[in-house]
C-alpha cells in the first residue's frame, strides 16, 4: 500500500466498499496483492473464503447499508470503523476487515 496514509485509508474504504456492497471478486482483483490474510475468525483464510463469505452476505442480506465513519491510519496499517445496518437487526458496528 505504500505510506502516502491518505491515499492508503481511501483504498481501503474502496475494497470494503466494493466487497461489501456487492463485488468482492472485483475488490479482490482491484485491490489484493499475491496473498490475502484474513483475520476475522468467522472468514476462512484466503482470496476465494474472502469472496465466497461476501458473496454469501450479499445473497442473504442484499438491503444492508454500510457507512463508514472513520478511518485510522498509520503507515500501510488502516482500520476501518463502520456503522452497518442489516435489515430486520439492530445496526452492527465495526465488523473487520484485514488487508
Amino acid at each position: 500500500m505504500g505510506n502516502d496514509i491518505e491515499s492508503n485509508k481511501q483504498k481501503a474504504i474502496a475494497f470494503y466498499r466494493t466487497a461489501d456492497l456487492g463485488d468482492p471478486a472485483k475488490a479482490v482483483e482491484t485491490y489484493v496483492g499475491a496473498e490475502y490474510t484474513q483475520h476475522n475468525p468467522l472468514v476462512g483464510d484466503g482470496k476465494q473464503a474472502f469472496i465466497d463469505y461476501f458473496v454469501e452476505m450479499a445473497n442473504l442480506c442484499p438491503d444492508k447499508e454500510i457507512e463508514f465513519v472513520r478511518a485510522v491510519a498509520q503507515g500501510d496499517l488502516v482500520a476501518l470503523h463502520t456503522h452497518q445496518t442489516w435489515p430486520g437487526d439492530e445496526p452492527t458496528l465495526s465488523r473487520p476487515v484485514s488487508r
